[in-house]
């Protein structure tokens, strides 16, 4: 069978490396060399999977003995689909829109496998999507709110795990996928292909068929 050297997170993302980190596996971190921007897809669903799984596929291709974690997040609102805000104007405008109403966070992971030096492979690909309803905002909130910078790296603006909490009325949904990445059902997928961090935290694994 197939040996699994490493496990890798194809992403940059502090709020991602403490996810994983926390469940207990052992992993490194790297950014994937594509520009995400240009993936786009039929829907804000489609356009996270099809990012996630490049990154993935990219990060594979460096690294033949490894399975990589490649993830991304869509917001999408009324007919719009936003990615993240380039400067504290866009951010402004954007939490003024989302204020008093429901958004949509579209929250991919995709796993591939580097093949042994072969064409990388996509193990699986899935998406978790979470209603978030904020609470109606006053302009003073919203500009102490900016002055955090956590709108900064974010697609919604927000870091719902710190500040941004106080943002919301309710959210419906997975907490990991929130923070943009789906912890259960993407553990649940490493388990299955043989990646168990309660049996064995660190690799090599054998990689099941």
């Amino acid at each position: 069978m197939a040996s699994v050297k490493k496990l890798i997170l194809a992403s940059q993302s502090p709020f991602r490396r403490a996810l994983l980190s926390a469940a207990g596996l052992e992993f490194e971190a790297a950014a994937a060399p594509i520009d995400e921007y240009t993936i786009h897809g039929d829907t804000p669903g489609v356009q996270a999977s099809r990012r996630a799984e490049a990154k993935a596929m990219a990060v594979a291709a460096m690294h033949p003995d490894a399975m990589v974690v490649g993830a991304d997040q869509v917001l999408s609102f009324e007919d719009l689909t936003f990615d993240k805000a380039p400067d504290v104007a866009t951010a402004r405008e954007r939490l003024q829109a989302l204020a008093g109403r429901t958004h949509y966070l579209h929250s991919a992971f995709a796993l591939a496998y580097g093949n042994r030096g072969d064409t990388p492979v996509i193990v699986h690909s899935e998406r978790v999507d979470v209603g978030m309803t904020m609470r109606p905002l006053s302009d003073y909130e919203i500009e102490a709110y900016l002055a955090t910078g956590e709108w900064r790296g974010s697609v919604g603006c927000y870091q719902y795990e710190n500040k941004g909490v106080h943002l919301f009325s309710s959210v419906n949904g997975d907490q990991s996928a929130i923070i943009g990445l789906p912890l259960l059902p993407l553990l649940a997928k490493l388990r299955q292909v043989g990646i168990n961090a309660l049996l064995q935290s660190s690799p090599p694994w054998t990689l099941k068929p």
